[in-house]
């Protein structure tokens, strides 16, 4: 690995190490999740936690950047199902949403998490990762998987601005990874782009829509409410495309989180600024026949950032927001049934 890229590497992580943000050092998943005030028919949710399911990463993977690196917090993590096992994979990170992260991996087998003796899966290799690599979303398209992730970098002007790039992976088996590189060209996020999300049924398999793949970008952009289209989740074309107005709400978008294809429905879950300014989960409905023409909105949301997966027949998804300091857990949350 280049000096220099080193050298990057580990001044982010020292600076990792020293990281807080009072906004986001108390957020809880419950917050969003937990209960919807008289909720539609269409909406996903509640959530609750189930115990019995929860992820606990024991001791510290070796660091093949050399650097020193060491993780104190897991979250914003995706679950995907291949035949009876269930596949984790999440964000490793100094601090609780720090940045300097990498991506592990972990399968529950026969009511087991054993966590991959690979990890970190995916870590800073490129130019453009020197801040960390976060946040997966794993879809399956036609037997394989394609993994999307945030590059983090610093931008290219002198002010020391951070800049998020959507990069890409494939697999054949959940385990080796390949880098593809840069999903989202850079006259479209314009040096910020975070989404890479795409419709998904209930066992994190891709859907298409209109006889293709459909990607909702949101935060970054310029500002740009951007969709992308693709028919192998690796190849993209991009083009502005308005999907989401939170007037009712009202509200000020942040990002959308994921979105499930259940039956002829289409639902959206997105994370954004309310009439106060606090943070706030809530959920669009649209047809797939239409998936940008907006039917319905209702407050409260999953935030499931990798989307949301069914156990046990429930819509489920993991986070790792309310473990506590220092302590890396995942808890997984399962949809309220009456």
């Amino acid at each position: 690995m280049d000096a220099a890229l080193i050298d990057a590497l580990r001044l982010s992580y020292e600076e990792a190490l020293g990281h807080t943000n009072a906004l986001t050092d108390h957020i809880s998943t419950d917050h969003f999740s937990a209960h919807y005030d008289d909720p539609p028919g269409w909406a996903i949710g509640p959530f609750v936690r189930d115990p019995a399911l929860t992820f606990r990463l024991e001791g510290q993977w070796d660091d093949p950047t050399g650097v020193g690196w060491t993780s104190s917090a897991i979250f914003n993590p995706t679950l995907i199902a291949r035949g009876d096992d269930l596949h984790l994979f999440y964000r490793a990170s100094p601090r609780m949403e720090s940045t300097a992260s990498r991506i592990g991996h972990a399968v529950r087998r026969d009511g087991v998490w054993h966590d991959d003796p690979a990890n970190p899966v995916v870590y800073p290799t490129l130019e453009n990762e020197t801040l960390g690599c976060e946040d997966p979303k794993v879809y399956e398209v036609d037997g394989r998987y394609v993994l999307f992730y945030n590059a983090i970098r610093y931008g290219n002007d002198d002010e020391g601005d951070v800049a998020v790039d959507i990069m890409g992976a494939v697999s054949d088996d959940l385990e080796s990874w390949q880098k593809i590189g840069l999903v989202v060209p850079l006259d479209v996020s314009l040096g910020w782009a975070k989404g890479a999300v795409i419709p998904r049924d209930e066992r994190g398999r891709a859907v298409r829509i209109g006889g293709e793949y459909l990607m909702y970008l949101s935060e970054g952009c310029g500002g740009r409410p951007m969709v992308g289209r693709s028919h192998d989740l690796v190849s993209w074309t991009f083009a502005e495309q308005p999907y989401l107005d939170l007037s009712s709400l009202p509200g000020t978008l942040f990002e959308v989180a994921c979105a499930v294809v259940r039956g002829d429905d289409l639902v959206l879950d997105f994370f954004y600024a309310d009439e106060q300014g606090d943070f706030a989960a809530a959920q669009a409905l649209y047809s797939v026949a239409a998936p940008f023409t907006q039917l319905g909105l209702h407050r409260g949301g999953s935030l499931a950032w990798g989307g949301l997966q069914k156990l046990d027949g429930r819509w489920s998804f993991a986070q790792g927001w309310d473990a506590p300091r220092g302590e890396r857990e995942l808890y997984l949350y399962k949809e309220v049934t009456a």
